[in-house]
C-alpha cells in the first residue's frame, strides 16, 4: 500500500480552480520535504511546488507563482496543492513525493524517495 495517496484530480474547464491532498496520515518515514510533480504524456516530470517540512519554506515553478498554493493542512493530516485559474496546458497527471534527506535542491524529483500513485487533472478549453 502506497504511503502517499493524492485525490482532488479530475476534469475542469480552463479557469478554474482545483484542489489536490496528498494523504500524509500513514507515511513511515521522516519526511523533511514534500513536493507535487506533474506529468504530461510524452513528457517529463515536471516540477510544481514543494515545502520543507521543518521550516514550511514553500518553493514554486515559476509557470504557477500566483495561482497555485502548496499548504499542511494539519487536522485531515494532508498536503494539500490549491490551484486556481487552470489552463490547458496544466493537463497532467499530478504527484505527491516525500523526501528524507537534507531538503536542498527542491525541484529535482530525483531526489524524493517516495511517491503516490498519482491523480489526473484534465483541463479542458
Amino acid at each position: 500500500q502506497a504511503e502517499l495517496v493524492e485525490s482532488g484530480g479530475g476534469e475542469v474547464q480552463v479557469g478554474d480552480s482545483l484542489t489536490l491532498s496528498c494523504d500524509i496520515s500513514k507515511i513511515t518515514f521522516r519526511p523533511t520535504a514534500f513536493g507535487w510533480f506533474r506529468q504530461a504524456p510524452g513528457k517529463e516530470r515536471e516540477f510544481v511546488a514543494a515545502v520543507r517540512w521543518a521550516d514550511g519554506h514553500t518553493l514554486y515553478a515559476d509557470s504557477v507563482k500566483g495561482r497555485f498554493t502548496l499548504s499542511k493542512n494539519w487536522a485531515k493530516s494532508t498536503v494539500e496543492l490549491q490551484m486556481k485559474n487552470l489552463k490547458p496546458e496544466e493537463t497532467a497527471v499530478y504527484y505527491c513525493a516525500g523526501r528524507t534527506d537534507l531538503a536542498a535542491f527542491l525541484t529535482r524529483h530525483s531526489l524524493y524517495t517516495h511517491w503516490g500513485q498519482g491523480t489526473q487533472v484534465t483541463v479542458s478549453a
